[in-house]
């Protein structure tokens, strides 16, 4: 496993250079310096901490690779050398993270590597990135390939904005909702619960259940927290065992409503990364091999690998796929009707533009269905305690009138 280094140095004219580089060992980061004609003055490992503290700033995503793969491909179809491409990006980038990756690429493409052996050595460039540049290299058709790449990666940041739109708002209306009913229990209700026992009678049920969350949540507030913390903090860790991992992505895709969004954004995901790979070349089962690594679902990425077994083992692509009950009838057709007619890679680009439309659709359905719902809980919850606190005066209205 590569391990980061941090190194100072000096050029033949005594400029001061640093910088950080993942290799093997510091032997691998010393030849690598000494190529470029660096003098080398300090290495030392990169702590941890200085990679967590990064932030969010620096981070490198989906869209900062998208407009990197643009730019880089319109520069190779103007017949720019790959150098000159490579320095002329890595003066533009705005994150010292990426900038520095595209430098070490620069530097190894210097130093003799291909593209793919440069960019495999860093995280952010994934198996379908370098493989694809790989292909691209190998086929003489590199800008043909970053642009095919740079497409994909635009088209999956568009759906990943898409899924998570979805969810934005009934996330938002959840935490108002859960504020607003917490305050009430805590601030509000306890005021009134004082005002009714010095009135003394006896209270309406509805105001006795009400009074007694609002002091069960107040005694406990540290407990409930800390079962909540806890909770979470379990899930996370579940979900990063491999069978949590499945068991809860197999839950989300049975979900109502939300479910057909996830399992929709899945299967365009599918189609688009593996109708991509196809086409630039990619030997299909490596590109089933990356494609089911990159879903982003272990339901998926199960169905997927069982696919690319029974394909090595002489099978057509459909059985598996129908077998999973993953991918709807729909798709497992029209994927057998482009490999029997020799164009599973254009079958796999026309559903994956099918499924990007039925995502938009499927994320309108959910907000329309979710917005109603939660202002009814919100409204059941907040007017429901509020009625329950007023239910005692309407009695002693009735008693003083009478």
């Amino acid at each position: 496993m590569a391990t980061t280094y941090l190194w100072k140095g000096r050029t033949p004219t005594g400029e001061v250079l640093s910088g950080e580089y993942a290799a093997e060992s510091k032997t691998e980061l010393i030849n690598h310096l000494r190529k470029r004609k660096i003098i080398i003055t300090h290495i030392r490992n990169k702590p941890k901490d200085i990679q967590i503290n990064l932030g969010l700033k620096n981070r490198i995503t989906v869209k900062d690779l998208g407009i990197f793969t643009r730019q880089f491909a319109t520069m190779i179809n103007a017949g720019l050398p790959m150098v000159q491409c490579l320095d002329i990006l890595s003066s533009q980038l705005e994150k010292p993270k990426f900038k520095q990756i595209v430098t070490d690429v620069m530097s190894d493409v210097e130093s003799g590597s291909t593209l793919a052996e440069a960019m495999k050595k860093h995280e952010c460039f994934g198996d379908l990135f370098v493989n694809m540049v790989d292909a691209g290299e190998a086929g003489g058709i590199l800008d043909v390939i970053l642009n095919r790449l740079a497409l994909y990666l635009e088209k999956a940041d568009a759906l990943r904005r898409k899924i998570k739109g979805a969810m934005t708002y009934p996330t938002i209306v959840f935490i108002v909702a859960t504020g607003a009913t917490t305050f009430m229990l805590m601030v509000i209700i306890p005021t009134f619960a004082k005002m009714f026992t010095d009135f003394g009678g006896d209270l309406p049920m509805p105001t006795k259940i009400v009074m007694f969350a609002s002091d069960f949540l107040r005694a406990n507030w540290y407990i409930l927290a800390a079962i909540i913390t806890g909770g979470i903090i379990f899930l996370k860790r579940y979900y990063k065992t491999e069978i949590g991992h499945y068991k809860i992505d197999k839950m989300l895709l049975r979900m109502p409503i939300l479910g057909n969004v996830i399992r929709k954004g899945a299967v365009a995901r599918f189609t688009r990364t593996l109708g991509t790979l196809i086409s630039s070349g990619v030997p299909i089962l490596n590109g089933l091999d990356i494609t089911a690594r990159t879903s982003g679902n272990k339901v998926i990425e199960k169905a997927v690998l069982e696919t690319r077994q029974s394909i090595s083992e002489g099978n057509t692509i459909v059985e598996p796929l129908k077998r999973s009950g993953v991918f709807p009838p729909m798709v497992v057709q029209m994927i057998g009707v482009g490999e029997q007619t020799g164009a599973l890679d254009e079958m796999l680009d026309k559903v994956a533009d099918f499924y990007d439309d039925e995502v938009d659709t499927a994320v309108d359905a959910l907000t329309a269905a979710i917005e109603p719902i939660m202002i009814v809980v919100m409204g059941a919850v907040v007017g429901g305690m509020l009625v329950a606190m007023y239910l005692p005066m309407f009695k002693l209205v009735t008693v003083v009138a009478g």
